[in-house]
C-alpha cells in the first residue's frame, strides 16, 4: 500500500432485507475510522420480506444493489450477479473483500479469489448445516463452504458456539482459521423514551394496563418454527385471559401459519388488535422495533437453528425477559435463568411452562429484564463491533505486509 492510502473494503451482503446482518454491515460501513474506505454491495430482498434500505439511508450510506443476487438459486441469474460483483472489485480495487451470509459469501469470495484480492473474509451470520435441507443437499453446501474457506484469509464466527460448530462439528475450517467477532448494534433506542414507546405500541393494539403482551419477532419461515409459539398460545390463552400474543413479521410461511391456527382453533386477528376472544395477532412487519420491544412484556423465540438472532439482543436491551429454544449462539447471547429461560427444541411443555411462569410473575419479569439490559449493553455495542473488526483488518494487513 502507498503511504497515506486508504484501506479499501468491499463489503457484500446477501440482500437488503430487514434483519441483523443489514444493521451490522451498515455500522461497519458507516463507522470505520478515517483509515478505511468502505463500499457496500448487496442483493435484492424477496417480495415477502421487508426492505432494510431505510437503515442505510438513515446512516447516509448509498449501497450498490446487485439486482441479480437473490435468495433463490438460479444458475444464470447467479452467474450474472457474480460477473457484476467481479466488475465492482475491478473498479474499486479493494484490499479487503468481506462477505456476509451464504449467497454473498459464495459469489463474493469466488469473485475476490479470481481477482486476486489480498484479504478475503467471510462472516457466518448463521449456517444451513442442519434443519434446512436433506443430507445430500447439506453435504453439497458443506463441500462448497469447505472449498471456499481454504481460499479465505479468515472465517468469522459471531459466537464461540458458532466457532465450535463450524470448526469441530461441521469441519468447515480449522479452529485457528476462525475468528470470533460478536455482532454489535446501536442499542440506545431501546434505552430512551420507553414509556412513550410502550404507550404507542399498546394503544395501537388496544392493550389494557394489566394485559401481558408476549411476542415473537422475525421472518415467517420454516426454520423459525412458529408452530411452537402458536401451540403455546393455545395452551395458555384460556388460563391467562389477560395474555395477548403477537407474531411480528412476515414471510413465506404466513399462509401455512394462518391455516394452522384455523385447524387448531386458535383465534387470531390479522393486523388489528387482539381481544379476549381472539388473543393472538399477526402484525406483519413493524419497522419501529423499539416501540415493539417497549410494548411487549415477554419475547419468545422458537427456532430450530440460529446464528445470533437480533430480537434476543433487542429484547434484553429493552429489559424484557426471554423464553427461547437452546439453538445456535443463543447461549452466548443471554444469561440462562438470568435474562432468559431456555429449552430444547422439542420441549413444548417446558417452553409453555416458562411462559406460564413469567406471565404470572411481573416481579420476575422485571428482575430478568434488568439482568438482560446490563448484559447486552456491555457486550453488543456497535462501537465494540467496529473496534474489533478494525483490529482484525489491521492485523491481517500486517500479516500480508501490506
Amino acid at each position: 500500500m502507498e503511504k497515506g492510502e486508504k484501506i479499501r473494503v468491499l463489503r457484500i451482503i446477501n440482500r437488503f432485507n430487514l434483519g441483523g446482518p443489514t444493521f451490522n454491515v451498515a455500522y461497519l460501513t458507516a463507522y470505520m475510522d478515517e483509515r478505511f474506505e468502505t463500499r457496500l454491495v448487496g442483493g435484492m430482498k424477496d417480495a415477502s420480506e421487508a426492505s432494510s434500505l431505510f437503515i442505510l439511508e438513515n446512516l447516509g450510506i448509498e449501497p450498490v444493489v446487485v439486482a441479480k443476487m437473490q435468495r433463490s438459486v438460479s444458475p444464470m441469474r447467479d452467474l450474472r450477479a457474480y460477473r457484476e460483483i467481479r466488475a465492482q472489485i475491478k473498479a474499486f480495487k479493494p484490499h479487503i473483500v468481506h462477505t456476509h451470509a451464504s449467497k454473498a459469501g459464495a459469489l463474493g469470495r469466488l469473485a475476490a479469489i479470481h481477482e486476486g484480492v489480498p484479504i478475503v473474509l467471510h462472516t457466518f451470520h448463521g449456517h444451513v448445516f442442519h434443519s434446512y435441507f436433506g443430507k445430500l443437499k447439506t453435504l453439497f453446501y458443506k463441500n462448497i463452504e469447505q472449498w471456499l474457506a481454504k481460499r479465505s484469509t479468515r472465517i468469522i464466527a459471531i459466537s464461540a458456539i458458532q466457532k465450535y460448530e463450524l470448526s469441530e462439528v461441521h469441519k468447515i475450517a480449522p479452529k485457528k482459521h476462525v475468528e470470533v467477532v460478536p455482532l454489535g448494534f446501536d442499542l440506545e433506542r431501546f434505552n430512551v423514551d420507553q414509556a412513550e414507546k410502550r404507550n404507542r405500541f399498546r394503544t395501537r393494539f388496544n392493550l389494557r394496563k394489566d394485559d401481558v403482551a408476549i411476542g415473537i419477532v422475525g421472518r415467517l419461515v420454516p426454520i423459525k418454527r412458529h408452530h411452537m409459539f402458536l401451540d403455546a398460545v393455545k395452551a395458555l390463552s384460556k388460563k391467562h385471559p389477560n395474555a395477548r400474543f403477537f407474531v411480528i413479521g412476515d414471510g413465506e410461511s404466513r399462509q401455512d401459519l394462518l391455516h394452522y391456527c384455523d385447524k387448531a382453533k386458535i383465534l387470531f386477528e390479522w393486523k388489528t388488535a387482539p381481544s379476549e376472544l381472539r388473543p393472538l395477532c399477526f402484525t406483519s412487519w413493524i419497522k419501529e422495533v423499539d416501540d415493539v420491544m417497549a410494548g411487549l412484556d415477554i419475547v419468545a423465540l422458537t427456532s430450530l437453528n440460529e446464528g445470533t438472532p437480533v430480537s434476543m439482543i433487542d429484547a434484553q436491551s429493552a429489559a424484557k425477559p426471554i423464553v427461547s429454544t437452546r439453538v445456535g449462539g443463543i447461549e452466548d447471547m443471554v444469561v440462562e435463568n438470568g435474562s432468559a429461560f431456555l429449552c430444547d427444541v422439542n420441549a413444548q411443555a417446558v417452553f409453555n411452562d416458562h411462559l406460564d411462569r413469567l406471565i404470572g410473575q411481573p416481579e420476575k419479569r422485571s428482575a430478568m429484564g434488568k439482568v438482560g439490559r446490563a448484559h447486552v449493553n456491555q457486550s453488543f455495542s456497535y462501537k465494540r463491533l467496529v473496534d474489533d473488526m478494525q483490529s482484525l483488518y489491521l492485523k491481517l494487513l500486517k500479516e500480508k505486509n501490506l
